[in-house]
């Protein structure tokens, strides 16, 4: 098998392949030859040393695969060899094959190919966590979402679409901004230049929007805390600025409204079934139409440096699926 190796802590570019050992699957365990695995900001952070969690050297980062099963353990039942299934692997995606067990695959819907399901789980999951689960949000509710162009933010505009809010965009390009429109946004406001408090006040109407999305942090983040409404909710979930804001407190407490933080990935682990119960309600809304996630942007194996570096530097429109 193939898989990047990161060996010393840094940026993407000191990432490397190595051949290895085809894997072999233990009691209760599968090999999936992964066919797409995600790329997520996490996972730049993952190999500069700068998140929460910090493997041992050397690890092979990723986290989310999709493919096909093409051995299984003894033990294992209900999965048989050619089964198209997701998985979620904490580390070690970014390989043509992982180990995984077999109780935490998700048979893929026939209507969802593998680059899809591999970009899925982690921004589906942590907008239909923030969204319906933290926030509480209410069909017709209005929603501004930051980086409305990005991984996130184009999951943000399904999935409030899907729950039935009316969204609106906030976007620093073209491309951006015409793939949140695309996404299902009402409006979006060009970052760049537009007042987004005073757009967003106007297209909300009553008092602003009820709801923020915001992955991106830094220097946007007060005017769009300004932009909420009476009892609105700012939904804090990253900070791909590379920027920590600052806030007024008194904005927080005008017009009785709620800052909630949104940390899915650290929730995710410790609450195992309940999130394989969100996992299964996202992918009941793709099977049933109710959401049609966006193709990824796909790079082979061998460019994993220059993937990421793209993802990090929010170049990429949506998300992006490394291909072994």
């Amino acid at each position: 098998m193939r898989a990047v190796v990161c060996q010393e802590l840094g940026p993407p570019s000191l990432l490397r392949i190595e051949n290895q050992p085809d894997p072999e699957p233990g009691p209760n365990r599968v090999v999936v030859a992964v066919e797409a695995a995600g790329v997520n900001f996490v996972d730049g952070l993952f190999i500069a040393g700068q998140y929460q969690i910090k493997p041992p050297l050397p690890f092979t980062p990723g986290s989310e695969v999709a493919g096909r099963v093409s051995a299984v353990g003894d033990d294992v039942a209900d999965v048989s060899v050619g089964q198209r299934v997701m998985v979620t692997t904490g580390l070690g995606g970014f390989a043509s094959h992982v180990v995984a067990p077999a109780g935490a695959l998700m048979t893929l819907p026939d209507n969802f190919d593998s680059p899809r399901a591999a970009t899925f789980t982690q921004s589906y999951c942590t907008c239909l966590f923030a969204l319906r689960d933290r926030a509480r949000v209410e069909a017709g509710e209005s929603v501004l979402v930051l980086g409305a162009g990005g991984g996130i933010g184009l999951a943000a505009i399904a999935m409030a679409r899907a729950l039935g809010c009316r969204v609106m965009g906030a976007a620093s390009s073209p491309e951006k901004r015409a793939a949140a429109l695309a996404a299902g946004a009402e409006e979006v406001a060009d970052t760049t230049q537009d007042d987004v408090k005073a757009r967003a006040r106007q297209w909300a109407g009553r008092t602003g929007v009820d709801v923020v999305v915001d992955p991106i942090g830094g220097p946007m983040a007060e005017s769009s805390l300004r932009a909420l409404g009476d009892r609105g909710r700012y939904l804090v979930i990253g900070f791909a600025s590379g920027e920590i804001p600052r806030i007024p407190l008194n904005q927080i407490l005008l017009r009785n409204r709620t800052v909630l933080g949104i940390d899915w990935g650290i929730w995710s682990m410790q609450h195992a079934a309940e999130q394989r119960t969100l996992l299964q309600d996202s992918l009941r809304m793709v099977e049933q139409n109710q959401l049609d996630p966006i193709h990824p942007t796909s790079y082979p194996l061998d460019d994993v440096a220059v993937a990421l570096q793209d993802l990090l530097e929010r170049k990429v429109v949506g998300k992006v699926a490394l291909i072994p």
